[in-house]
């Protein structure tokens, strides 16, 4: 209950602080173009345009999942658009693998280039109604090699909501939905502060997901479903050239149920780990062409 306080607590500040049509950034979804009559047709953007990152960070968290501990991670990222359609390569480089209660490292301490994530998507526009359907491939070392199908909905409008349902359709079939809210204040010229709020719920569908039990001392339980994860963040935009911007965070993951946090027999009761109260910190760098 303290943790939803707080979660609560985030939003109610960005609203607080919010004016009418600031700029944030979707991601995987395009800008919305402000329309004088509502009507079927996309918005208009540059035939090409594209970015690049590369952020550095004291933790890997993925839907409340610590994928790293005791290192720092690296994650450069490159996504290019054709009108409507986008294709982004993401990569995950941990300094030092150490397991945590959700992961076990593919070389365990050592340096290891461990993720590489592809996705594909296509957007469109209805007034200041945004959708994006598409597909991701997660190719990890340190687990099955995986996939997902997904759709957003982002609106143009205070807060920024964006509501999200991804679907695993290959090695650990579930569904995990997820909805964030964003907003970005201006602080001295074209610096902004960005604040930001999520919560996720997510459902397995197959014996992967069965829960742990303490009468068989094994994962033979009913599948895992429960609210999940909960995030706030801030950080601050902060151009330093033409298309160059460096965005300094900082994100408090928290788990949203006690069946994302329980554990039975000193097992996590959930398959992939229990969640835990985490900071992550971090910087990084973004050029948009």
């Amino acid at each position: 209950m303290k943790l939803m306080i707080m979660l609560c607590t985030a939003v109610l500040i960005c609203f607080g602080l919010a004016k009418i049509s600031f700029a944030e950034e979707i991601k995987d979804a395009h800008n919305v173009e402000t329309q004088k009559e509502v009507t079927l047709r996309h918005t208009e953007t540059p035939p090409v345009s594209g970015s690049a990152s590369a952020g550095v960070f004291n933790k890997y968290v993925f839907r409340g999942y610590e994928l790293s501990s005791s290192s720092f991670v690296i994650e450069p990222s490159v996504s290019v658009s054709y009108k409507w359609f986008t294709a982004s390569l993401w990569g995950s480089i941990d300094s030092d693998e150490h397991p945590t209660q959700s992961f076990v490292p593919d070389r365990e301490g050592h340096k290891s280039f461990n993720e590489t994530d592809l996705t594909l998507s296509y957007t469109y526009a209805i007034d200041k109604l945004s959708m994006t359907a598409g597909y991701i491939y997660y190719g990890t070392k340190y687990t099955a090699e995986t996939e997902e199908l997904f759709l957003t909905a982002g609106y143009d409008t205070v807060l920024k909501p964006v509501l999200s349902v991804y679907r695993d359709i290959s090695e650990y079939p579930g569904t995990y939905i997820n909805l964030a809210l964003s907003q970005s204040l201006p602080v001295y010229k074209d610096i902004t502060l960005d604040l930001g709020a999520s919560a996720g719920y997510f459902m397995g569908d197959n014996d992967y997901w069965n829960t742990y039990e303490s009468t068989t001392g094994t994962y033979t339980g009913k599948k895992y479903s429960a609210l999940h994860d909960g995030m706030v963040k801030a950080g601050f935009t902060i151009p330093v050239a033409k298309n160059i911007n460096v965005q300094p965070l900082v994100q408090y993951w928290f788990p949203l149920s006690d069946r994302a946090e329980r554990t039975v027999d000193n097992s996590s009761y959930n398959h992939n780990g229990k969640l835990d109260d985490t900071v992550v910190t971090g910087i990084n760098l973004t050029m948009s062409f």
